[in-house]
């Protein structure tokens, strides 16, 4: 709950920061206006740590940063046709941003970049209240023309003029209503969500990359799943993501299984729970929570009801992989994510057999391999995957996988399991064989590397002796 007391007082400090007050002189001293906006003062209210320093002013471009050259160490202006000019102020980043009154087509989501001669006109055509207050410097003046403050105060998201009008200038806000719902732990006003169903397919005209860019942004907060229901719950997710909402598989009356949704969204909740256990000193990771949230995305296109009640996924894994790779491609997302949390979603069922029954060391080296760089994400995503209600079930595949990581730990001591590969390289195998580079020196390190997981380290005296024998057996 907002203590505006507190709030107030944190402001404050936010104004005597030594950056703020050398930039605030520097524009008083001209005679011109200059706030601190947005997320900053947000944050200040909101008690939480921010390291931006955003500001608005009624000088142009050029002005600003002849205002800002003395005062700072490095100036950028690749933002100038934006009116936003950014610099480094006692080793900090800052971005100050002449007022602006843009204007929409409606088509392309590119402003027509206008400047503004006020504040208040400035914060109106801001994405949400929350954001749209200022803090004007070095007078320390709180504005708010729309009820920022009393959002705040009831956990509230809302656009400062009729959503409608707000997300049709630009439709990328309706993906970020979601994102702070989940980073601020807001609820979203209904007339914002109802204003989100209705206009969900504008967003077709934001580009992948800034979708794909705001995903990730709500995957870094610490719990995504209140934001993820707001775009499953407006549509908006169906625009580019469809694969989320259609793991509600209907249940009928004979056939009971999971809700896979609900339990998706468990896996992804207890997947970062585990990530910060483990890693508490991490940035979030993206590829993780991904492979989370889309590891049983085959299921709908593998179910089958059998005739007995029970219900089936045979190979979802595999399916789901293909469909991962698919979605995150059409997202933009970059190869080593795609590879990364496809390979996750693929082996997401591997250690399943392990609970029923234990491996041999062979079998604990072909998980090793398999996983080869992801596997410590491996351990936190099957882990994750286990949300049954019943707890000897629950106890006893959580203390398999504490075996099996102990075993992998002892084998690592033992053995080189971080680079699994056969005692003998290819230029050996060629001068042991007398063969040339090709496809018979890939079969035999093949056979070399299939005995180095059945038995780990055979040495390059028995390992050659078993090469030729497998060798002469061929013929």
């Amino acid at each position: 709950m907002l203590n505006m007391a507190e709030g107030l007082a944190r402001l404050d400090e936010l104004a005597a920061h030594p950056v703020v007050d050398v930039v605030a002189r520097a524009f008083s001293a001209a005679g011109r206006d200059l706030a601190i906006v947005g997320g900053p003062v947000r944050d200040a209210l909101l008690g939480r740590t921010t390291h931006d320093f955003d500001f608005t002013t009624d000088a142009r471009p050029d002005e600003i940063l002849a205002l800002i050259k003395p005062v700072s160490s490095v100036q950028w202006d690749v933002g100038r046709a934006f009116g936003t000019i950014g610099a480094r102020v006692k080793g900090e980043q800052v971005e100050i941003t002449t007022f602006r009154a843009d204007s929409y087509d409606g088509v392309t989501r590119k402003p027509t970049v206008e400047f503004g001669d006020t504040l208040e006109a400035d914060l109106s055509r801001r994405d949400f209240t929350v954001n749209a207050m200022a803090l004007r410097v070095p007078v320390r003046t709180l504005v708010d023309p729309t009820g920022g403050v009393e959002d705040l105060v009831a956990g509230r998201l809302r656009t400062p003029i009729d959503p409608a009008v707000s997300f049709g200038d630009d439709p990328l806000r309706m993906l970020r209503a979601a994102r702070f719902s989940s980073q601020l732990d807001f609820a979203v006003d209904a007339s914002t969500l109802d204003a989100i169903a209705e206009l969900r397919a504008s967003l077709s005209i934001v580009s992948p990359e800034r979708v794909q860019a705001e995903l990730v942004r709500l995957l870094q907060t610490d719990d995504p799943v209140r934001g993820i229901r707001v775009l499953v719950e407006t549509g908006l997710i169906e625009e580019f993501l469809p694969e989320i909402p259609a793991l509600k598989l209907e249940v009928d009356e004979h056939h009971h299984h999971k809700d896979v949704y609900e339990h998706s969204l468990t896996v992804l909740r207890q997947a970062i729970a585990l990530e910060k256990t483990r890693h508490p000193d991490a940035a979030p990771d993206v590829p993780l929570r991904l492979a989370a949230l889309l590891h049983d995305i085959g299921k709908p296109a593998t179910r089958r009801l059998e005739a007995g009640g029970g219900v089936t996924f045979h190979h979802h894994d595999i399916k789901g992989a293909r469909m991962a790779r698919k979605r995150l491609q059409a997202l933009r997302f970059d190869a080593a994510t795609t590879t990364v949390v496809s390979r996750l979603v693929e082996l997401h069922l591997r250690f399943f057999g392990y609970a029923e029954g234990a491996w041999t060391d062979a079998a604990v080296r072909r998980y090793v391999r398999d996983a080869g760089d992801e596997l410590e994400r491996l351990h936190i995503l099957t882990r994750a995957d286990v949300t049954t209600r019943n707890k000897r079930k629950a106890q006893r595949l959580a203390s398999a996988y504490d075996d099996i990581e102990a075993r992998i730990a002892t084998l690592r001591e033992q053995e080189e399991m971080d680079a699994i590969r056969p005692d003998l390289d290819g230029n050996r195998i060629q001068e042991i064989l007398g063969l040339k580079p090709g496809r018979e020196v890939g079969e035999a390190y093949r056979f070399l590397l299939e005995l180095r997981l059945d038995e780990g380290v055979l040495g390059a005296e028995e390992a050659e002796k078993r090469l030729r024998k497998w060798w002469a057996e061929r013929g």
